[in-house]
Parts: structure tokens; C-alpha cells; sequence
């Protein structure tokens, strides 16, 4: 059957091109996952900024559609400015409300992420940003262990 393939083809054809990359892909791969072959993070980011891709209309309706499926009423957090948002644990307890009576602390804690999660600001206020979290994260922790006790 082979050979009626190739009989069939013809000799008048010219044979198919050999393929232009020279190795092995599989090789490749497993040459990153064992750690021999090394590429720094900003290298990636460069290579992700140059190909061009604007992910920033598709983010924005996935901010909204998470913004409706919260409510209206549990959009109490208004962003504040990253430059103004304070980071003392008072400030930010205060704008958590932990000291509600009844307060679903998950709830709270996915929207205080939504506003103010280091990967939703400049590359510049990601470390306060980061703080402001971790902050946060600490108090609510703080605030579920104390429920439990009681």
C-alpha cells in the first residue's frame, strides 16, 4: 500500500520541504522543567509585552461581571488612591468595618482583594499595595480567631 502511495505521488513532484526547526520541542521542554536552561522574569515580561497582547478590555469585563456578582451593596470599599491608601493596621481595620456585629469575614476579605490586590495596581505601589494585604489578611485572621473563641 506504501508503495502505491509513492508510485501514485509521481516523480514529476518535487519532494516536500524538510521542516525548518532544528530541534527537538519535547527536548526543549524538558530542558526548562530540570532548571539547565534559565530565563529571568523580566526577559518573560519583556517577551509578553512585546507580542502585543491587550488583555486589559478583557480584564476590565471580568472586574465587572465580578462587581455584579458581589451586588451593589457589597461594593461598600471605593478604591482610594494607591498613593493615599494608608497602611496602619487602625486605617485598614477601620476600612475592612471588622468591628460590625455579624460581618461575613471571607466576604470581606474577597472584596478588600478586589480593590486593593497588588496585581490590580502600578508596578510602582505593589509593595504597599502588598503590605496593605498582608495587613489585612493578618487582621481578618485575627478577627475569625476571636469568633471562634467565643
Amino acid at each position: 500500500m506504501l508503495d502505491d502511495l509513492f508510485v501514485s505521488a509521481g516523480e514529476d513532484q518535487p519532494l516536500p520541504a524538510n521542516p525548518t526547526i532544528p530541534f527537538d520541542y519535547l527536548a526543549v521542554v524538558e530542558e526548562l522543567h530540570c532548571g539547565r536552561i534559565k530565563v529571568s522574569e523580566d526577559a518573560l515580561a519583556a517577551q509578553y509585552r512585546d507580542s502585543g497582547v491587550d488583555l486589559g478590555v478583557e480584564f476590565a469585563a471580568l472586574l465587572d461581571q465580578a462587581r455584579a456578582a458581589l451586588g451593589e451593596a457589597d461594593i461598600a470599599l471605593q478604591p482610594i488612591p494607591p498613593e493615599l491608601a494608608p497602611v496602619d493596621p487602625e486605617s485598614i481595620a477601620a476600612e475592612l468595618g471588622l468591628g460590625q456585629p455579624g460581618v461575613d469575614l471571607r466576604a470581606v476579605r474577597r472584596r478588600f482583594a478586589l480593590v486593593n490586590h497588588p496585581d490590580r495596581v502600578p508596578p510602582h505601589l505593589r509593595q504597599r499595595a502588598m503590605i496593605r494585604m498582608q495587613i489585612a489578611n493578618m487582621l481578618i485572621d485575627e478577627a475569625a480567631g476571636a469568633v471562634k473563641k467565643r
